[in-house]
């Protein structure tokens, strides 16, 4: 898949919770990765641990602490962001998950946030550590149908988006 200009790849993105069976290159998984690793943070704390779950046994244990379990079985590469400390740490855990979901698009990989279902399982499960908090779980995976960013304007994604519009979001003071 080409490169696609950053604006292309907010309005064609689309949250996807179905992936081929197929691995992700490891470079690939480090360009995710690092992406989200990049993403500013208040006063430049960084305070997230990104948790990739690799084993099988991890994966489907922790499947079962989010709304859409499938999502995570069946997903290539499964990162949990904890975060700890004071200050917008959601906020900032956000900003990280979004650089990972949008590298991963503009490398043909689709993806989607999971809900937690029993945050405190999860939490568990992943041995998190005094303060921290598990903000979210993403999973990734190439689509199990073609995806084609390109194939619309930014314009015509951003009317195809089922999204209130930008009037009823925005008012000027």
């Amino acid at each position: 898949m080409a490169t696609v200009d950053t604006h292309l790849a907010v309005t064609s993105r689309r949250d996807e919770r179905h992936y081929a069976h197929r691995p992700l290159p490891a470079g690939l998984v480090e360009r995710i990765l690092d992406a989200g690793r990049l993403a500013g943070s208040a006063r430049n704390r960084q305070p997230w641990r990104f948790l990739v779950a690799d084993t099988p046994a991890l994966r489907d244990a922790l499947a079962e602490t989010v709304y859409a379990p499938e999502n995570v079985r069946t997903a290539a590469l499964v990162v949990s962001i904890a975060v700890a400390g004071k200050g917008p740490t959601a906020f900032d855990a956000g900003r990280a998950a979004q650089n990972m979901l949008l590298v991963a698009w503009n490398e043909g990989v689709v993806s989607t946030p999971n809900g937690l279902a029993d945050p405190e399982r999860a939490a568990r499960l992943l041995r998190l550590a005094g303060e921290e908090k598990l903000a979210i779980v993403l999973s990734f995976g190439f689509p199990a149908r073609a995806r084609d960013p390109q194939s619309r304007s930014p314009e015509e994604w951003s009317a195809r988006a089922g999204r209130r519009p930008l009037a009823e979001v925005v008012e000027r003071l």
